[in-house]
């Protein structure tokens, strides 16, 4: 069986292997590992090689090539065993384990909002990447229920292709010059707040104390970094294990010839206070 990586030197990436090789250890499946590098076209001829090898399965830990469902949906006509990570694909044949994205941005939001955060800027995810939108309808569900104004001018855009450090140090610079006040951030994802926070401390600019910085992920470096990230936190070792589990179910299914409907998995986050978020009133 296959498993499909965005990118293999994205920490989300390696974590959640991570909990996917754990647990198909004790199967008798051998995983054949797939970079496709954040790469729409080898994502398709990857694809094509699997089947024309008969491949017995995929776990894909999803991204925006991966959001190209319709390469899926023809391998799954194959009848071949599919499980995507992090992508919600109810409403499709192909199984899901996924994050409440929109929940875990109303916990980064009402965790800036009880420090005292009102002008609170953003750092927002690439427009074709699933997770972006669904965090935004968090981030203005919370808004809506406590009457916080989310201000436009306060919102960056990521330029840059996927999510990485440069997206985030260059999002964090146009803020800065942008000249609009905020007092904390909240940005798309963990390594996109770590940029983030190299640039405000080039300007000269203190996290927390002068802007609270919160992630989404939980990778590992976010324990070490300098300040410690407050994030929301994806139990990613959990989401490649359930993977694995339903993947399982779907090959025994698979190979005894029985029809075994998609299985959509949703797992909560959690918040995770460390030192880069402070109270307003600790400035």
């Amino acid at each position: 069986m296959a498993i499909l990586l965005s990118d293999v030197t994205d920490p989300y990436c390696t974590t959640v292997l991570k909990g996917i090789s754990s647990s198909l250890h004790s199967s008798d499946y051998l995983p054949i590992l797939l970079d496709i590098e954040n790469s729409r076209a080898k994502f398709k001829d990857d694809l094509q090689k699997m089947v024309d090898r008969r491949i017995e399965g995929i776990i894909g830990v999803a991204n925006t090539a991966l959001l190209e469902t319709e390469l899926l949906t023809t391998i799954k006509k194959h009848k071949i065993p599919i499980v995507l990570i992090g992508r919600d694909m109810t409403g499709t044949n192909i199984s899901s384990v996924s994050i409440e994205n929109g929940q875990g941005a109303s916990l980064a939001m009402k965790h800036l909002y009880e420090l005292g955060h009102r002008k609170i800027a953003f750092i927002k995810g690439p427009e074709d990447i699933l997770d972006s939108e669904q965090r935004w309808k968090g981030i203005y569900k919370f808004a809506s229920e406590v009457g916080l104004t989310i201000d436009r001018k306060l919102i960056m855009p990521m330029k840059v292709p996927g999510t990485s450090y440069e997206a985030g140090f260059i999002a964090a610079q146009k803020l800065l010059r942008s000249k609009q006040k905020f007092t904390a951030l909240f940005a798309f994802d963990d390594v996109t707040a770590f940029g983030a926070i190299r640039a405000f401390t080039e300007a000269g600019k203190n996290v927390p104390l002068n802007c609270s910085v919160v992630g989404f992920d939980d990778v590992t470096t976010a324990t070490y970094f300098n300040p410690p990230l407050t994030t929301i936190r994806q139990p990613m070792a959990v989401l490649g294990s359930s993977a694995v589990e339903i993947f399982l179910e779907l090959a025994d299914a698979f190979f005894e010839k029985r029809v075994a409907p998609p299985v959509h998995r949703k797992i909560a986050p959690t918040l995770v206070v460390r030192a880069s978020t402070a109270p307003l009133d600790a400035r």
